[in-house]
């Protein structure tokens, strides 16, 4: 059992997967992480995900921002990419530096939609053009 502690200090890295059957244990794993210091969890190696994964890694920053601590979720695989897509959630993640492809600016999150008005300035149009091209111009093959 002690061993949960030191492996926290690998940033998460050596966690392959992040679904209903480990969440627990990852959970578990992030607080103890956020507990020993860790800010920046590295999730490169998280391969095997379902929609548990959303649910996990919005409870780290929970448990973050419940300790006044900056949370930065890292190097996430593509299939975690599109589930955070998927579930419109890349804004609550990644609040201050989104680093993952197109379609994670939060435009997609129903909730706003609600607010925004019906006439929104041009500009706002414009720069999420700039930015999906941009993204989308280094994805296509």
């Amino acid at each position: 059992m002690s061993n949960v502690v030191t492996e926290a200090t690998d940033n998460l890295q050596s966690l392959t997967s992040l679904t209903v059957l480990n969440a627990t244990v990852a959970l578990e794993r992030g607080y103890a992480a956020l507990k020993a210091g860790q800010t920046v969890f590295d999730l490169r190696h998280v391969l095997t995900v379902d929609s548990v994964a959303v649910s996990v890694m919005l409870s780290w920053q929970r448990a973050a921002q419940e300790a006044g601590i900056q949370l930065s979720l890292q190097n996430l695989p593509p299939a975690l990419q599109s589930l955070t897509k998927l579930y419109g959630v890349c804004s609550l993640l990644f609040p201050t530096d989104v680093k993952l492809d197109q379609g994670c600016d939060g435009a997609s999150n129903p909730a706003h939609d609600e607010f925004s008005p019906v006439e929104a300035p041009e500009s706002v149009f414009s720069k999420k053009t700039e930015l999906a091209g941009d993204a989308a111009g280094h994805h296509h093959h």
